[in-house]
């Protein structure tokens, strides 16, 4: 039907965006943690020659206690390493014990015993062939993580520099979705911090234990640095309208200000808080366990989409574990990355009453006017195959840990000049939509 390649997980091909690193200087400022994060606070404005974008506007002088209270934060969250990797685009990647991992550092989870016993996979109830299509750029000097760590991108000064505050740093802004406004059954998206959105959706009433979907992979331009573009699966329960909604995210997104480039990554989301105080963006916060020593959550992925040329899309699996009720992530083709321990939630303890599927940006109206930032591949959902991105084999987790295709869903965009969505079903595709956008253009000003 549709020209992808087809690659294995470990098939990677080069970037064009790649860069070199200076390996001598990161292993001089590794062994010399103050003097990185002196070399950070010193040269805090960074220019990225792919993206224009200009990461943090200004130099600015920190306080020496702000120094200590980042310092203090990055020595919590960077765990000590087993052995380091230099990615080619310039990210560290540090082999962590996986009893080590920063998930155990949450309250909740000081007894937590890491699951070893594999979750019982959700049963396919139509079995399809693939592979995924994109992987990720730390890959490509040939070394892994060894058995027992697991891969986290470590953090540095510049990460905490471009986040609003080190309260904000890795976390998501405001982006709750209240079903009942427009129409019974449709989320209206409260567009605080100016959050858009292009969805589908299901619908409350019924219990859901997971979902997943093949998301097509882009490099969506991002014109301002406090703005980002993602491509997600949400798993949804509690009240849309109150500060109790739980959420659990995956997905790819391009996000200037957490990674300090203009690369797609892999990434995690989760809050039990409506957003609020709790959860964070992969594992930069305690919560998310890591199981495995192959996934760098927060890395870039390689090859993406062309226009008009070869397309890479990557597989997403959210389910809730029946056995032990913890809520596993997969990746690519059974692949297991990690969970969302049960003892994190409240309303998703026991089950999700909605999934979503679609893209979300920001748009922080610089210069009065919408930003340029795009959605997806940049170009609305009646481009077609190719030139639109899109989500294919859209499926839910039944009560009896069964996937099924979805053939009732709904969809929302806000703004539908600036992004749209457009739904449909086929034999190989199953239930599938494109979406996304350009942003400003002369009927979205």
């Amino acid at each position: 039907m549709n020209e992808i390649i087809m690659a294995s997980n470990t098939n990677i091909i080069a970037d064009k965006r790649g860069v070199p690193s200076h390996l001598g200087l990161h292993l001089h400022l590794r062994r010399h943690p103050h003097l990185l994060l002196l070399f950070s606070l010193l040269f805090v404005a960074k220019f990225d020659l792919v993206s224009g974008l200009n990461y943090t506007k200004h130099s600015r002088k920190v306080s020496s206690l702000r120094q200590e209270r980042i310092q203090k934060h990055l020595e919590k969250i960077n765990k000590p390493a087993v052995i380091t990797i230099e990615s080619p685009d310039g990210d560290i990647i540090d082999c962590v014990h996986k009893k080590k991992q920063p998930a155990l550092d949450h309250p909740l989870l000081k007894n937590h015993k890491i699951q070893k016993v594999a979750p019982e996979m959700p049963k396919e109830k139509m079995l399809k062939k693939g592979e995924d299509l994109a992987w990720q750029m730390w890959h490509r000097n040939g070394t892994r993580c060894p058995k027992g760590t697991v891969p986290i991108r470590r953090s540095t000064a510049h990460d905490v520099l471009r986040a609003k505050s080190l309260f904000h740093f890795g976390k998501k802004q405001s982006t709750i979705i209240n079903p009942t406004s427009r129409r019974t059954d449709a989320p209206d998206v409260v567009s605080g911090g100016g959050h858009e959105h292009a969805i589908a959706y299901t619908g409350t009433s019924q219990e859901v234990y997971g979902a997943k979907a093949m998301i097509n992979v882009w490099d969506p331009s991002i014109q301002e640095v406090n703005e980002f573009s993602l491509s997600q699966i949400w798993i949804l329960s509690g009240s849309f309208d109150g500060s109790d909604l739980n959420s659990i995210e995956a997905g790819w997104q391009v996000s200037p200000e957490l990674y300090g480039d203009s690369r797609p990554r892999l990434f995690t989301y989760w809050t039990t808080d409506s957003y609020q105080a709790t959860g964070c963006y992969n594992l930069l916060c305690a919560g998310f366990v890591q199981t495995n020593s192959r996934i760098a959550i927060g890395a870039a992925i390689s090859p993406v989409s062309q226009y008009a040329a070869h397309q890479y899309d990557i597989t997403i699996l959210i389910w809730k574990d029946p056995k032990l009720g913890n809520w596993w992530m997969g990746f690519g083709d059974n692949t297991l990355v990690g969970y969302w321990p049960a003892e994190l939630f409240t309303h998703l303890a026991d089950h999700a009453t909605m999934v979503e599927w679609g893209g979300e940006v920001v748009n922080s109206r610089a210069n009065g006017k919408h930003t340029s930032t795009e959605m997806g591949s940049g170009h609305f959902a009646e481009d077609g195959f190719g030139k639109a991105s899109y989500f294919r084999n859209l499926e839910i987790v039944d009560t009896d840990n069964s996937l099924s295709s979805v053939h009732d869903i709904s969809t929302l965009a806000e703004n539908t000049n600036c992004y749209n969505i457009k739904n449909s079903y086929n034999n190989e595709w199953g239930t599938y939509f494109y979406y996304g956008g350009p942003g400003n253009n002369p009927r979205c000003p």
